[in-house]
Parts: C-alpha cells; structure tokens; sequence
C-alpha cells in the first residue's frame, strides 16, 4: 500500500510501488489531492489499468518512431503511411509530450486540416495519429486514446469520382487516340479488369492467347520511384485466371510481334526492357490520350504555329493558355485539368460491365480478384442509368391496358 508524507516545503508527496514493484512518487500541494492521486493509483494496479503519471513525458515522435519502426507491413502500403507521417502528422505533433495532448487540440488540428487538404487526406493522417496514440495507451503510456471521437469530414461525390466509360466509347473512340505502343496495355486492364501493377507485372509466362486466358499471378509495385516485381496479387483471392475477350487479344497479339520482350521483362515494358512507371504513364500516356478524345479539356487552332488550350481548374473555373505547338496544348491541359477519367476507373467500368450484363455477383467478384462479394458490389459497380431494364423487369408494356 503507498502512503502520504508532508515535505519540508510544505507540499504533499505521495509514495507507491508500480506493478514492477519499484517505489515511485509525486508531489501535490495539498493532502487531500494526494491522498485522491494515490486512493486512484492503486484502484488501477487492482484493474490491471496502471499508467505511470511519468510516461506521458515521452513526446509523440518518439513514440511514433518506435512504433513506425515495429510495421511489418507491405513496402507499399509502409511507404504511404510514412509520407503522410512525415507530411501532415508530425509537423504537427512530433515534440508534444504525449500527456499534453487531448481531444479538443486533436479535433482543432482535424478541422484545420481539412480547410487545406482532401478529405481522404485528413482521414489517413487522424488515422496515423490515432495509431500512434492508441499504441501509447496499449504500451501504458497514456490512460486513453484523445483521438477517440475527432469528427472527420465527410467526404462528398462529386461529379469526377467513379466515371464509367462505355464499351463502344472505349474501343472507338478513347483506344484510338492512345499512342500505339500502350493501346494494348490500356485495352487489357479495361477488358480485364485489372489493376495497375496487375497489368505491369504481366509477363509471357501469365498469358495465353490461344486458349484466351491471362493469370494473375504477380504484380509490379512502385516505392519513392523504385519499380520492383511482388511474386503475388494483393490478396490470395487476387491470384485468378481471367478470360481475354477478343477485340483484347488482337491487340495483344499485335504488341507482342511488334514490341517483343524477353520472358524476364513485363509485356507490357518501357524503352529499358522494365516495369513502366505509374506516374510517368499517367502523365505522358493516359492523361494526354483523354485530352485526344476529347474526355477533358479542349484544343483550339488560332493560327500558324499558335494553338489555344483551355481546361477547367479544381472550382470549375475555365482557365486557358496560347502555345506554339498542339502538343505543348495537348501536355498543358493534361497537366492542369482537375478531374478526368481515371486508369482505375477502367475497373470500375469493367466491373459495371460484367454487372449490368447480367453476369452473376459470385463470377464478377471471382475476376474482380475480391474476397467478399459485398466489395464487388458496393464499391465497384453502379447501377446502370437505363430505366427499360427496371420496367422491363416489371412486365411495364405501354400497350397493355389498365
């Protein structure tokens, strides 16, 4: 049992052992919140819930760092969680004691984030926050998690999330402006549903154009630029055969004569035999081939060596600029129009596809490459516009009469 002894200064200090059984004190200025300190110290030892009043001197860095350092999880996945450590969490928290931080400056610090970055922004940043607290609590350093709580805002669809892009539109008219080099590429992920590093990582040995098959059996992942090959999918349901449809197999079949790889590089490979870059793809393939089709932005011929290239910012506002060439038009729009259909929308829209054609939920999750069929029908499908399916269904006949 500990106990209460007045100091010469005239304060209070109350004396106990920890669970470790070393002695430990604390000073008060009165008996009485000595005596409260001490009767609470010991009611937690008895629950199993003790938390030395001294932990909490440990800042948060320091306990984020220990904790960053224990992650064993996938490079990707770690390589993102510390960018947004680095970035948003610890510029804020990093040399705060971790008993001095509590609800109310966590969900100031939420709020104000949210005014300056996206809402998926804010919610990996209180996520990592949270994390880290919640480690303290677990470690015994802190009593509670202040993180508990913190309202995050809400995100809103808006008109550029999860665009679909029709079948006919995707062959016609958007495969058409892609340089031919990466049409196949392009044609593959929307006709099969994969996803990036899915594709990338595509090699002779996972597609079999005769029997109209692909297998996905690794993919290619990107950590700070350095492109290297995981000898498996995101998850074990991820490791799948999906059929090629035809119109993707020609398409295939043309690259392969025309842009031969060796079998230990990716089909699909850029001028060094190697995995192709997201980013670089993004920038100097898909985004330039949607301004082509006329997906975003728009080109216009002033006159002889002057083109005008108009787009619209992030408010909606359009904004435009005069360049010599239509490919530094083309580039500018590319890099400078918000929103636009995304390369992961072409899952989405095979996913659609699949769905509104009547494939059965359990085949479109199995090569979607979901655990759960909830996940194929919840996040990746919509339900289709056209109003004659619904009424169709329910034997709706204009002839028919009341």
């Amino acid at each position: 049992m500990g106990f209460v002894r007045k100091t010469e200064t005239g304060k209070w200090k109350a004396f106990w052992r920890d669970p470790t059984g070393s002695q430990r004190s604390k000073v008060f200025t009165t008996k009485k919140d000595a005596s409260a300190f001490l009767a609470e110290t010991e009611s937690s030892k008895s629950r199993g819930l003790y938390v030395s009043p001294h932990a909490g001197r440990m800042t948060f860095g320091e306990h984020a760092a220990a904790w960053m350092a224990s992650w064993n999880t996938e490079h990707t996945t770690a390589a993102r969680d510390r960018s947004v450590m680095r970035t948003h969490v610890l510029p804020q928290w990093e040399s705060w004691p971790l008993a001095k931080i509590d609800h109310l400056s966590v969900q100031a610090w939420v709020t104000e984030l949210g005014h300056r970055r996206a809402r998926a922004t804010v919610a990996e940043a209180h996520r990592l926050a949270s994390a880290v607290l919640r480690s303290a609590v677990r470690n015994r350093l802190i009593a509670f998690n202040p993180a508990l709580d913190v309202r995050v805002p809400k995100r809103r669809k808006t008109d550029t999330d999860e665009q679909i892009i029709s079948r006919p539109t995707l062959r016609h008219v958007l495969l058409p402006k892609v340089p031919e080099r990466h049409r196949a590429l392009i044609a593959t992920a929307a006709g099969c549903g994969l996803r990036w590093g899915e594709v990338a990582g595509l090699m002779d040995d996972a597609i079999d154009l005769e029997a109209g098959v692909l297998r996905v059996v690794r993919t290619v992942v990107e950590v700070a630029g350095h492109r290297s090959f995981k000898p498996f999918p995101k998850s074990v349901a991820g490791r799948r055969d999906v059929p090629i449809p035809g119109w993707v197999r020609r398409l295939v079949a043309e690259h392969v004569e025309r842009w031969p790889s060796p079998s230990t590089s990716p089909v699909f490979a850029n001028e060094i035999q190697g995995p192709i870059g997201r980013t670089a793809f993004r920038a100097r393939v898909w985004r330039p081939s949607l301004v082509r089709a006329g997906f975003i932005g728009e080109v216009r011929e002033l006159g002889e060596k002057k083109f005008e290239a108009r787009w619209r910012d992030k408010d909606g506002d359009e904004q435009s600029l005069e360049t010599k060439t239509e490919y530094q038009a083309v580039m500018e729009i590319a890099r400078r129009h918000h929103g636009g259909l995304r390369f992961h929308d072409l899952r989405h829209s095979y996913a659609t596809w699949l769905v509104d054609d009547g494939v059965p939920p359990n085949m479109v999750q199995r090569v979607m490459g979901h655990e759960r069929a909830s996940t194929t029908l919840d996040l990746y499908t919509r339900r289709t516009a056209d109003p004659s399916r619904i009424l169709a269904a329910l034997g709706d006949d204009e002839g028919d009469d009341l």
